[in-house]
């Protein structure tokens, strides 16, 4: 440790941290504007000059390494005047545009220019003009004249996104900030360069001109998309969602947040919303009165009931419902004698119920920290864009990343060692990774995994599990999905054990851990897939929207036809050829609940907003219902009197979910199954921008590259045995359905697979996530 001592105060910082470090480490605050403590050092912008005790001249704070004795001033008259300088210099070339400035109100420059700016300018010269950039439906380039070359979009690009999408050209008074050759800003965290912008030259253009800053009040929650669990500012004028930014918390989502969970708002003010509660009579649409929506939900399910007993009654989420939503659910249904309640919708393979309760196997901030990585079946950097950031930022400092993966995606990041091979032959693969861990440890390898020779990837990626490193196998949303999930599940803990690595799932919604907690399980009833496969005479769907949501969108849309009642919770109008009543429910700005994150931390919120017209919180609902249904146990005041319930605890500061989580099962690893065909089979993914109801409800996510119409990535080989070439239409047939989608021929993906996304509505004809398809050019 090192003692500087800093405008009169000594502080002991390590060896080799800058002035700055000592500063904040004290509360002493330096004015700067490149300097961010998240990014490298820049110090381009000059505005932290402090003077140094036998420096000649004043030198910046955020590039000052401490040495032993060092004497600070950070406030003396020389330091204040070489601010005042560099603060003459910022402004010389500045619109100063304030009254129409987004940025106004929030504008580091602005609150800087009041503390060091004079009143008035000494240069008479013509201030220059940048031309404004297009950079995509997000972010807004048009008054790039207030940049001050701070780099921290830049910087952020390369070092917390992985790609640079900003760069500098020019020099002097002729540098610019620009994207690459006229291309639009692509990543999943861009949003994040808005926040970093300490001037209004890159602006949200959702929100652009929509609010000025003092008039939203700011309100705390938690994202309702992925599983991270980040912290949101929801910022609400009236009665409506005008922004979301970041809420900061370094032990969840540091001070970043994913443009789903940035931009996702728009959704909640889409033209789709749901205000009264509706019936379909005589093939019509009608609203009606909460009441009798209700008595007529209540009448039916007793109806059916007692004609087909309760097994004919089925209830499906989705796992971005609250934990008291889901535990209210499964209580209406159990209390009407089904068990056939279910959460995990796009999951095929239920081997592992009641064994595992899937969880991260570690905080978050642990999981920044492991050196060695081997994921299974992810599209990491959409599914989880804050996770791979993390990871992104382990690799920096030497941990080595393995995947196992049906699609060479590119992660932004070194990957160490990659087996692409396509789903049916995963488990094959990890029977030779198996086989090189046993040679390498001397160990026997399990019983039924067939002695296949280890090819040189599964060597090294061996070799890297075994490097001594704290290490993880995690389970990503694909593998969990996959047809065969369990046997996935069982190689990769044999890994794990072996290894002495940690395994976790990457799960894959906001609330997919409290799920579990709610008891949102069919026990003995029927679970996601055969509640449709076996379709049943009602159906309660519970912020779902069926043929975007579930493993097999044909299987369920067949059950809903066929239905005597489908009664459909949402915040949305969907559903209207199959649905019986829509019940309009609060989304997750408008009613309070928890989510429990993929780590096992519990965090609830309040509604942020007023229910829009005649909606009603979810848990809300169900009590009715409840009670309606003459069921007991119905009688809660609170979301919180049913989350104590639910997690057994008064509170749950410092509530320590973990030991109810289990990622340990007792089914051994089994010998690749041989394969029925060996024919083209299909590898889906969900796009980020099409994973819940909201997100795709959202203008602006919808406009970006992300959210294009799904196409039929074909790899090379295939294309040149079809004679496909980019953008020809190809006819997809899976199952009893078929899709006109045009082809894009992909490098890296096995010959025997193609890549077409779920949860659009152009492929929701078609079959499972997974399995054999065929293709011909249309």
């Amino acid at each position: 440790m090192v003692e500087i001592e800093i405008d009169g105060k000594k502080v002991e910082v390590p060896a080799g941290s800058m002035v700055m470090d000592a500063a904040n480490k004290l509360g002493t605050y330096i004015p700067h504007f490149c300097y961010h403590k998240k990014l490298s050092i820049a110090a381009n912008c000059r505005m932290c000059l402090v003077e140094v005790e036998k420096a000649p001249k004043p030198l910046p704070a955020c590039a000052t390494p401490v040495s032993a004795g060092m004497i600070v001033r950070s406030k003396s008259e020389k330091a204040v005047q070489a601010q005042k300088g560099v603060m003459e210099f910022l402004l010389i070339n500045h619109p100063l545009d304030c009254p129409i400035c987004d940025q106004g109100g929030e504008c580091q420059l602005q609150d800087l220019a009041v503390g060091y700016g004079k009143s008035s300018s000494r240069y008479e010269e013509e201030k220059r003009v940048v031309v404004p950039k297009d950079a995509g439906p997000l972010i807004s380039m048009k008054e790039m004249s207030r940049c001050i070359h701070c780099t921290r979009c830049v910087r952020f690009g390369q070092e917390i996104g992985g790609v640079m999408e900003f760069g500098m050209l020019g020099r002097g008074e002729h540098a610019e900030i620009t994207s690459f050759v006229g291309s639009a800003v692509d990543s999943e965290l861009s949003g994040n360069m808005i926040d970093l912008c300490p001037v209004g030259a890159l602006t949200s253009k959702p929100f652009r001109y929509s609010a000025r800053t003092w008039e939203l009040s700011r309100r705390k929650s938690v994202s309702a998309h992925d599983g991270l669990g980040t912290n949101l500012v929801v910022q609400v004028k009236g009665a409506r969602v005008m922004r979301v930014l970041p809420m900061e918390n370094d032990a969840i989502n540091e001070c970043w947040l994913s443009d789903k969970d940035r931009f996702a708002y728009e959704g909640l003010n889409s033209d789709e919303r749901l205000t009264v509660p509706m019936v379909k009579q005589g093939g019509k649409w009608q609203e009606t009165s909460w009441q009798s929506a209700l008595e007529y939900v209540a009448h039916g399910l007793r109806n059916i009931k007692n004609e087909h007993g309760a097994d004919a009654i089925a209830a499906l989420a989705t796992p971005n419902s609250t934990l008291e939503e889901l535990s209210l659910l499964q209580k209406v249904v159990r209390g009407l004698g089904s068990e056939n309640i279910d959460f995990r919708l796009r999951q095929s393979d239920f081997a592992l119920d009641g064994v595992v309760t899937p969880w991260l196997g570690m905080s978050i901030n642990d999981f920044g920290q492991l050196q060695r990585v081997f994921v299974i079946g992810s599209f990491l950097r959409k599914d989880h864009p804050l996770l791979a950031a993390r990871l992104r930022q382990a690799v920096k400092n030497g941990a080595k990343i393995s995947v196992l993966h049906a699609t060479d995606d590119d992660l932004l990041m070194p990957v160490a060692n990659k087996i692409i091979a396509a789903p049916s032959d995963w488990l094959a693969m990890l029977g030779q990774v198996i086989n090189a861990v046993a040679s390498a440890k001397s160990v026997a390898v399990p019983d039924g995994v067939e002695t296949a020779d280890a090819s040189p990837e599964a060597k090294q990626i061996a070799a890297s599990l075994l490097s001594g490193e704290p290490g993880a196998v995690m389970l990503g949303n694909a593998a969990a999905q996959h047809p065969q999930a369990a046997q996935l599940h069982a190689a990769a803990q044999w890994l794990a054990q072996t290894t002495g690595t940690t395994l976790g799932y990457l799960t894959e919604a906001a609330n997919t851990v409290g799920g579990y907690l709610a008891n949102a399980l069919p026990g003995q009833g029927a679970n996601a897939v055969t509640a449709f496969s076996a379709p049943r005479k009602a159906y309660l769907l519970f912020n779902t929207e069926p043929e975007l949501d579930t493993a097999n969108p044909q299987v369920a849309r067949a059950a809903l036809d066929q239905a005597e009642m489908v009664v459909a919770f949402s915040a949305f109008k969907h559903g209207l050829d199959y649905a019986d009543v829509l019940l309009p429910i609060a989304p997750f700005t408008e009613t309070s609940g928890t989510f429990v994150s993929c780590e096992g931390r519990a965090q609830s919120f309040n509604g942020t907003v007023k229910p829009l017209g005649d909606t009603r919180p979810g848990w809300k609902v169900l009590r009715v219902l409840g009670n309606l249904l003459g069921l007991t146990g119905f009688d809660y005041e609170t979301s919180e009197a049913i989350r104590n319930e639910v997690l057994g605890a008064a509170s749950i500061i410092d509530l320590d979910l973990t030991a109810r989580m289990n990622n340990t099962t007792t089914i051994a690893p089994k010998a690749a199954a041989a394969l029925a065909s060996t024919g083209l089979e299909r590898v889906a993914d969900v796009p980020i921008y099409f994973t819940d109801a909201i997100v795709r409800r959202a203008p602006a996510l919808q406009e970006t590259n992300d959210a294009q119409a799904p196409k039929a990535r074909i790899p090379t080989a295939l294309a040149q045995r079809l004679a496909i070439i980019d953008g020809d239409t190809v006819r997809v047939t899976q199952g009893s359905g078929s899709a006109l989608l045009v082809a894009l021929v992909e490098a890296g993906l096995p010959d025997n697979a193609v890549r077409i996304s779920a949860g659009h509505k152009s492929t929701a004809m078609l079959g499972a996530m997974f399995g054999p398809i065929s293709l011909e050019k249309a």
